[in-house]
C-alpha cells in the first residue's frame, strides 16, 4: 500500500471494525485498508470473545498488515478505542501495571500491549465515526466482522479470560 511520493511516508486509511454476536460469543473483526489507488480488507473471528476485543484486534490486524511506517489515519466506530488512544487511557493502564485509575484490572492488557508497541512503528491517528450512518468504509468493515463471526471452525481467542 502506497501513495505517496519518493520523499513522503505512505498514508493509509484503516477503517476499522470488531462484532461479538453475544456478549461473550462468537466474535469477528473487519478492516478496509486505502492507500492511493490500493485496497486490502481483512477479516478474522473466534468462537467465544468480546466486542472491545474484536475492536481492538481490528486495529492490530491493520497495522500489522503494513510492511513499511506509514502515516495512518485508523476509523473506527469504538469510542472505546478511539478514547484509550486519543486521551492516553491505554498509556495510563500500561504504567500503572494495568490498573485503571481506580485500582481494578484494566480489560484487554494482551491486546493494548500489541497496539502500543504497533503504533510505535507509524504515525497513527484515531478518528471516531458514528457507526451505522451509511459511512461506506465502515459499513464494509462491520460487514467484514460479521460475516467472520459466523465463519465455521473459528478458532479460540486465547487472550479472553471469560
Amino acid at each position: 500500500m502506497n501513495s505517496t511520493t519518493s520523499s513522503e511516508i505512505p498514508r493509509v486509511a484503516a477503517w476499522t471494525d470488531g462484532c461479538c454476536l453475544g456478549n461473550p460469543g462468537p466474535g469477528g473483526y473487519g478492516a478496509v485498508l486505502l492507500s492511493g489507488g490500493n485496497r486490502k480488507e481483512l477479516a478474522g473471528g473466534y468462537k467465544r470473545t468480546t466486542n472491545n476485543r474484536m475492536e481492538i484486534l481490528a486495529v492490530i490486524r491493520s497495522l500489522e498488515a503494513l510492511k513499511e511506517k506509514c502515516d495512518v489515519t485508523v476509523y473506527t466506530d469504538s469510542q472505546y478505542v478511539t478514547k484509550a488512544m486519543n486521551e492516553g487511557w491505554a498509556e495510563k493502564w500500561k504504567s500503572r501495571g494495568w490498573k485503571t485509575a481506580g485500582n481494578t484490572p484494566a480489560m484487554n492488557p494482551d491486546l493494548w500491549e500489541q497496539m502500543l508497541r504497533l503504533r510505535l512503528k507509524h504515525r497513527v491517528t484515531f478518528q471516531w465515526v458514528k457507526g451505522h450512518s451509511g459511512v461506506e468504509e465502515n459499513e464494509r468493515a462491520d460487514r467484514l466482522a460479521n460475516t467472520a463471526a459466523t465463519g465455521p471452525d473459528l478458532p479460540d481467542d486465547a487472550g479472553y479470560k471469560g
